[in-house]
């Protein structure tokens, strides 16, 4: 008996290192794919359009490094823009930086809004329908508070707009991490493994979300699937965002721009709740590809064959391969393709990390209660309902 059921183990384990396997050999096609349209992208920035741009960054409390992401947005090569930030409320520590920000760059125009109102439970949101009342311009950027980027940011992300078929833009990220242990694995998260699956999607089916990191449309747009209201009760506002303008029939492109997101100093306690938080958002929001995750686990799979075979030969070889397939597949796409140096001096790391993923994965499947800056909130089809402290 007990051999039947190791037998059945190491069947669909072995499956489960082939769709692994076909899935990084997608990602490596996918990163060529993306850095060669970099390059073509760059070569016709010369002859592009440069409309007018609103900022938007709403903000809640200080992140690590806020001060010079902010910064970053003032220094943009750019012919006309605005930043416009938004705090829920008035003694928000976030409110110093934006000050500072206004006396350096007296030329550029930044306002500040305090947005008292709730008007859903994502506050962000909340705080975006209050802060659009003041932007001057029909081109849009949405990018989260802890995000830095180059001074030639806009020029890589706006010009695509001014393609009547184009309906919104969005960036890859990396994430520049602290010296934790957390902060170090949510970083090769980001650059192996969720960029890896953007582009993976980006080239089987075309992109039908948004992320966080940049949110680049018109304001003619976001009216037409019923502006930032629509998705202010949403934990992932930035999927819904890019989702409903999508079902508009518009595209959304994947910008050649990768910025950066600044990451706390994660103890091991937050970095768990963070990733939990994201995969229970994907089971609630998408369980189709919730349960497709199961297909990237390579290495776990690996371990379970090799496991299930009483660590036969052929199951370091099977250890073996995926494991060469998967660092070539973080090396390409977060080296390459995101320009991530840290995923070259912490690669022996991506192990660690991906045996802790399929543990968060198993954890995610079950209970709908995430923790949102110190907010207690229930998930229900994507939607959050806070609850009692």
């Amino acid at each position: 008996m007990i051999h039947t059921i190791l037998r059945i183990i190491e069947v669909v384990a072995v499956l489960g290192c082939f769709s692994s396997s076909i899935y990084y050999l997608l990602c490596l096609w996918s990163a060529v794919a993306f850095t060669r349209e970099c390059t073509r992208a760059e070569n016709l920035r010369s002859q592009q359009e440069w409309p007018p741009v609103s900022i938007l960054k709403p903000l809640r409390g200080a992140d690590p490094g806020m001060s010079e992401s902010f910064r970053s947005h003032c220094l943009q090569d750019y012919p006309e823009y605005e930043l416009i930030f938004g705090v829920h409320e008035a003694d928000d520590p976030a409110i110093e930086s934006v000050l500072r920000l206004q006396s350096e760059f007296p030329d550029l125009r930044i306002q500040l809004v305090v947005c008292p109102q709730t008007l859903g439970a994502n506050v962000k949101v909340s705080n975006l329908i209050q802060m659009l009342a003041g932007a001057r311009y029909e081109h849009l950027i949405v990018n989260d508070s802890d995000i830095r980027v180059e001074a030639d940011y806009l020029r890589r992300v706006i010009p695509a707009l001014t393609e009547p078929q184009i309906g919104l833009i969005t960036c890859l990220y990396r994430g520049i991490a602290a010296g934790s242990l957390g902060s170090l694995l949510e970083a090769l998260g980001i650059s192996t493994d969720f960029c890896a699956g953007v582009l993976a999607a980006r080239q089987l089916e075309g992109i039908r979300f948004g992320l966080g990191s940049t949110l680049a449309f018109r304001r003619a747009d976001l009216e037409k699937i019923g502006g930032f209201a629509a998705v202010a009760d949403y934990l992932a506002d930035d999927y819904e965002l890019g989702k409903r303008i999508s079902d508009l029939g518009m595209k959304v492109r994947l910008s050649d721009a990768v910025v950066d997101t600044i990451l706390p100093a994660y103890p091991l306690r937050d970095f768990l709740a963070h990733q939990l938080r994201w995969v229970r958002g994907v089971r609630d929001s998408r369980p189709g590809g919730y349960f497709g995750l199961i297909s990237t686990f390579g290495l776990a799979w690996a371990l379970l064959v090799l496991m299930a075979s009483r660590g036969e030969l052929w199951a370091w070889g099977v250890l073996g391969i995926i494991l060469f397939l998967r660092i070539a597949e973080a090396l390409i796409v977060g080296l390459i393709a995101l320009g991530d140096r840290q995923v070259l001096k912490y690669c022996w790391l991506i192990p660690v990390r991906d045996v802790i993923a399929v543990f968060i994965w198993m954890a995610g499947s079950f209970g709908k209660t995430v923790i949102w800056r110190g907010n207690r909130f229930c998930l229900k089809n994507g939607k959050l309902i806070r609850m009692a402290q």
